[in-house]
């Protein structure tokens, strides 16, 4: 299940805070966009990077304890010089990037996924019902937008299944719909530090971010429009 439909759903955890650590105080438009075509038993799904974990987890669980080729980049601001087995490393001021090119487990890719949580990962690989596709850099910081800024496209990662499940839960207002383009606006109304903590590094990754989702579009023609409030 992605972190949005967790939040509509109430389910939010760990992963959910992880993924609005970095937000100020703001407006944050054209997030997490996602369009999607079911044509008979298949769905591809394409969305802006704020989904690329998630989508390497779910392909990586098919997969299992089943090799295949895995490409593409693990994005970090961490040295993970030998805790990671890369082909190239790139960096530019504090980002690296990781080129990946090897065979790998669904189990392998998991365990990383786990010991590197807050690590950015744009892999692309298949498993025996689905293929991902994640461009291999990393995503752009968010920001606070203004009405005037170009909007992103959903391009970033390209899912590709025959696993109902998981492109039913891209789209969970219509389980049978053929087409779909939503967006979301991010609203972080108050950031609620802990208690005690004088460390500001600590308070900022331990900090809840209170707001609310403004979730818009269309599905199959018909213009939706919902909000959830939140606190991850």
């Amino acid at each position: 299940m992605n972190f949005i439909k967790k939040i509509f759903e109430g389910k939010i955890g760990e992963d959910v805070h992880l993924q609005f650590q970095k937000f100020s105080k703001g407006e944050f438009r054209d997030k997490a966009l996602v369009k999607a075509r079911r044509t008979g038993g298949k769905y591809t799904i394409t969305t802006t990077p704020e989904f690329a974990n998630e989508m390497v987890r779910n392909v990586a669980e098919k997969l299992g304890e089943r090799k295949t080729n895995v490409t593409g980049a693990i994005v970090s601001t961490s040295d993970l010089t030998g805790k990671i087995d890369f082909k190239e490393k790139k960096q530019f001021q504090e980002v690296k990037r990781y080129l990946i090119d090897k065979e790998m487990s669904g189990r392998e890719i998991i365990n990383l996924l786990d010991e590197f949580p807050k690590t950015f990962f744009a892999l692309s690989f298949k498993s025996e019902d689905s293929e991902l596709k994640i461009k291999p850099k990393a995503p752009k910081s968010a920001k606070p937008g203004s009405k005037g800024d170009e909007r992103p496209k959903p391009d970033f990662c390209k899912l590709i299944t025959t696993d109902s499940e998981l492109g039913k839960s891209f789209i969970f207002e219509k389980p049978d719909f053929k087409s779909a383009d939503l967006n979301h606006t991010f609203f972080i109304d108050e950031i609620i530090a802990p208690q005690g903590e004088k460390d500001f590094a600590k308070i900022r990754e331990v900090a809840k971010r209170k707001g609310r989702i403004l979730r818009e579009g269309e599905i199959d023609g018909e213009k939706i429009r919902e909000e959830k409030g939140f606190s991850a």
